[in-house]
């Protein structure tokens, strides 16, 4: 069984996640935590879990508040305050209705000690592990009162963490040897919590936001007059401050690749990856055409990473992972994200008879 402790958010002198090279040496609050694995011998040791990724900014505690705050507004659970003994404690289980990889085990262990940390939680399964249908894999002790309060937040962070792992795991398979990313398409105030979902599932992470990674798109190529003036102004404005991060510039036609290749050939610059956008092309019957995609790699020939984006399902993935390039990126992990079916329940048996019904356990 696994017992997650947290402690404050710090600001580390290094980074406790390596994500990639366009990362900025910067201080960042992040999420210190370590997990234990309780063997038969009464002894524990480390087990590696998945850490949350690093932001400058990101209050994770103050999300967790806000989500508590935005339930319980100014009353609290009225229906708890009436039905439930203040002292009453109970013990609630964890039951997986399907079939995917749980995420959300360690932020679980951060609201339960939010709501009361006199909680005692454990867990039979860690964060990117498989759970199937009517599987236990976890269960929390304590304040009847507490437990409930708490649940519906937990499980909103869990089913959709554990929603979005395993699409990861899923696309990031098919993608092999391709590495696959998400974007920046994510709930709003959850960028860090989604992010940190596709990790738990096998993904890496894209840039966080705005701040840690240079990625010339089309509307800046638009205003700044071409490819060649972007990369020029962007690698001026990268030396004048002394800044050190990864730049990105979006491809649509083989005369912009050729146009960035030949910038690069002629100029020092700071350019480390190409993003190959819409280059993979359906095709009438469902299928897709990569041949575009295919010899734009081949054209690029190593120099930089490369990045295919547009047309990315769980359908198309493998055969662009078979073109050679070091990336796909998908919006639809976190802006499409399908919640895996999780519950918390005090009559587990109950539940599962309920759920054999319904054909969810």
């Amino acid at each position: 069984m696994f017992g997650i402790s947290f402690c404050q958010l710090v600001a580390p002198s290094t980074s406790l996640l390596t994500a990639s090279p366009r990362c900025c040496a910067r201080s960042r609050l992040v999420v210190k935590m370590a997990a234990s694995v309780t063997v038969k011998n009464g002894k524990s040791v480390e087990s590696v879990i998945v850490k949350p990724p690093v932001h400058p900014t990101y209050d994770l505690k103050g999300v967790i508040k806000l989500a508590l705050s935005e339930d319980a507004g100014d009353k609290g659970d009225v229906t708890c305050l009436a039905t439930i003994p203040t002292e009453m404690e109970v013990e609630a289980f964890f039951l997986a209705k399907d079939d995917g990889i749980v995420a959300g085990i360690a932020l679980a262990e951060m609201i339960f000690n939010e709501v009361d940390p006199t909680l005692m939680v454990e867990w039979f399964k860690k964060d990117g592990d498989n759970v199937s249908k009517g599987m236990k894999f976890g269960k929390v002790h304590g304040r009847a009162h507490s437990i409930v309060v708490a649940e519906r937040v937990v499980l909103n962070f869990m089913q959709r963490m554990s929603g979005i792992a395993t699409l990861t795991k899923a696309m990031a398979d098919a993608a092999h040897p391709a590495c696959i990313l998400e974007t920046r398409k994510t709930a709003p105030v959850l960028r860090l919590v989604d992010k940190w979902a596709v990790l738990i599932g096998g993904g890496q992470n894209h840039r966080m936001g705005l701040f840690d990674m240079v990625m010339i798109k089309d509307n800046h190529i638009s205003v700044a007059g071409g490819v060649s003036n972007a990369l020029k102004s962007v690698d001026l404005y990268l030396k004048n401050n002394n800044f050190q991060m990864g730049v990105e510039v979006e491809t649509r036609t083989f005369e912009e690749i050729h146009e960035v290749l030949d910038y690069a050939s002629q100029n020092e610059t700071l350019l480390s990856r190409i993003m190959l956008d819409n280059m993979v092309v359906p095709q009438p019957d469902g299928d897709i055409d990569v041949s575009m995609l295919k010899e734009a790699v081949q054209l690029i020939n190593g120099k930089f990473e490369t990045e295919a984006s547009g047309n990315v399902t769980l359908e198309t993935v493998h055969k662009i992972g078979q073109t050679g390039v070091t990336y796909i990126s998908s919006g639809a992990l976190t802006h499409s994200v399908k919640a895996l079916d999780i519950s918390l329940k005090i009559d587990t048996e109950l539940a599962l008879e309920v759920g054999r019904r319904t054909k969810r356990a």
